[in-house]
């Protein structure tokens, strides 16, 4: 071999990693951006990823996802945003509720943004309207503000008796929170139930909230939906299994941690379609051309065991109803 040859030969084999370097740097990347934290969203992730892959994209394989957890503090989000937005990741998905779509979209109004959210788009202003979005934004509404009146109507059928039932909301989430709010007082009016208004928005913030529970005794309670309550799901079914407190949920999480009721939207099938339209803006379509999903599957689940534990007769009704019982 001549000596040119060799040279041209190493020299060539020294570029390779050179080149791969460079092929993983054209990846594309997605910037993730939750209200809380991984370790309580293991099954969301794992939809969410499930969606990209459904799109063609495989984390690691052709698309890096750069992780934002605001652990419960929203007030990290406008941060947390502003920093995705200063690398320019490709799209930013922004999952767990209304504060994290927010700050994304005032962190940024070019790049494409995917949102799973509580509450109505159009009323946020995240969107034009549903079907045509018109801007950097669309993604999914879980439903779970509207499915308010309903978990509501469930909780009476379950426990007819009640007269006053404390409901505890979330007021950092102050959007969430007053759309729930609306629902529950009109619920609440038609049903002939009194309503106790509970705020919470840190673990020791909920300590104190249950210790004022324990010394009033109301006949139920309904914990409000939103990803920080979600978070602390084993903190808020362990006290209202202390306090013996008949509780609904928003989630089936809570039910598979000891809650007795839960109703509402099967999230994990929100976060694969946030992922199935992350993928699919990476291919080069426009979030505008995007309408907003709605959820469609709902779940009523119910924890019989709990119910054993706290002397209620679940209502056949109630159980035939149920889309899975817990024994």
């Amino acid at each position: 071999m001549k000596r040119r040859d060799f040279i041209s030969l190493v020299g060539g084999t020294a570029a390779w990693p050179l080149a791969a370097r460079g092929q993983q740097a054209a990846m594309p990347v997605i910037g993730f951006l939750h209200t809380t934290s991984p370790d309580t969203n293991a099954d969301r992730l794992r939809a969410f990823r499930r969606g990209l892959k459904d799109a063609g994209f495989a984390e690691g394989e052709n698309v890096t996802v750069e992780y934002r957890w605001a652990e419960g503090r929203f007030d990290r989000l406008p941060a947390l945003a502003a920093d995705l937005a200063r690398r320019n990741v490709a799209v930013i998905a922004a999952t767990g509720g209304s504060p994290a779509a927010l700050a994304a979209k005032a962190a940024t109004a070019t790049i494409p943004i995917v949102f799973g959210i509580f509450d109505d788009p159009v009323r946020l202003g995240l969107v034009a309207s549903l079907a045509r979005p018109g801007g950097n934004a669309t993604g999914v509404n879980f439903f779970n503000v509207e499915l308010a009146a309903k978990r509501l109507e469930l909780l009476h059928e379950l426990v007819p008796s009640a007269k006053r039932v404390a409901v505890l909301i979330n007021p950092a989430d102050a959007t969430n929170a007053e759309s729930q709010l609306s629902a529950l007082n009109s619920a609440a009016a038609t049903l002939a139930l009194r309503l106790q208004v509970l705020k919470a928005s840190s673990s020791g913030e909920i300590d104190a909230a249950f210790a004022q529970l324990a010394r009033e005794r109301p006949d139920a309670l309904f914990v409000g939906s939103g990803a920080f309550f979600l978070s602390r799901r084993i903190q808020l079914v362990h006290l209202v299994t202390r306090h013996a407190l008949v509780a609904t949920y928003s989630s089936r999480d809570y039910a598979v941690a000891g809650g007795l009721l839960t109703y509402g939207t099967a999230v994990t099938d929100a976060y694969h379609q946030v992922g199935v339209y992350a993928g699919r803006i990476l291919k080069g379509v426009k979030p505008a051309e995007l309408p907003v999903m709605q959820s469609t599957k709902f779940e009523l689940v119910i924890n019989r065991q709990t119910a054993k534990t706290l002397g209620i007769d679940v209502p056949p009704t109630l159980l035939a109803r149920a889309d899975e019982v817990i024994e």
